[in-house]
């Protein structure tokens, strides 16, 4: 399952909402997350070793190096760039499971502010993006918690759901599962 376009035309504007919230919360101006090199693909698009099935996204760690058509991925170059790899195969299961209980649009508010706050917390240096397995799991919690607490006093349909889907009360694969 892939996104289609109205989909994908609903993941730039909820990317772009996310942006600002992520921003607004860490107070960095419009600039400074603008500075902030990522991309965001969907399944379509992505590379092998970007698709997960683990995930409703994957974020890959690259390196920008400059050519004569713009910016290309690198493993040499210094400037970190981030690519959110987007599963639309998990998430859009995840939907139709749900039935009416999980709808696209929080879900993917949820998932985008998500991500751009790990690509904040690399690009600030509060963690390594290679950091140790334990450590990773630790930022996990922390981003989750960040990520709910950017969200908690939006008002936005069905979001209260999807935030608890993502604390420790709820699994967000088995809806109404407790763990």
């Amino acid at each position: 399952m892939y996104f289609d376009s109205s989909q994908i035309s609903l993941v730039k504007v909820i990317f772009a909402h996310a942006e600002k919230m992520a921003a607004a919360y860490f107070h960095l101006g419009r600039k400074k997350i603008k500075g902030y090199e990522y991309e965001v693909r969907t399944l379509a698009h992505l590379e092998n070793h970007e698709i997960s099935d683990m995930a409703f996204a994957y974020l890959c760690k690259y390196h920008c190096q400059e050519e004569e058509n713009g910016f290309q991925p690198s493993a040499s170059s210094v400037e970190p760039f981030f690519r959110v790899c987007l599963q639309d195969n998990r998430i859009l299961n995840a939907v139709e499971r749900a039935g009416s209980f999980v709808r696209l649009a929080p879900l993917m508010l949820y998932i985008a502010t998500h991500e751009l706050v790990h690509v904040i917390r690399f690009n600030s240096g509060e963690i390594d993006f290679d950091a140790a397995l334990k450590e990773r799991i630790k930022e996990e919690e922390k981003v989750n918690y960040i990520t709910r607490d950017i969200l908690g006093s939006l008002d936005y349909p069905d979001m209260g759901l999807v935030a608890d889907c993502f604390s420790n009360k709820y699994l967000i694969d088995n809806i109404g599962a407790v763990q």
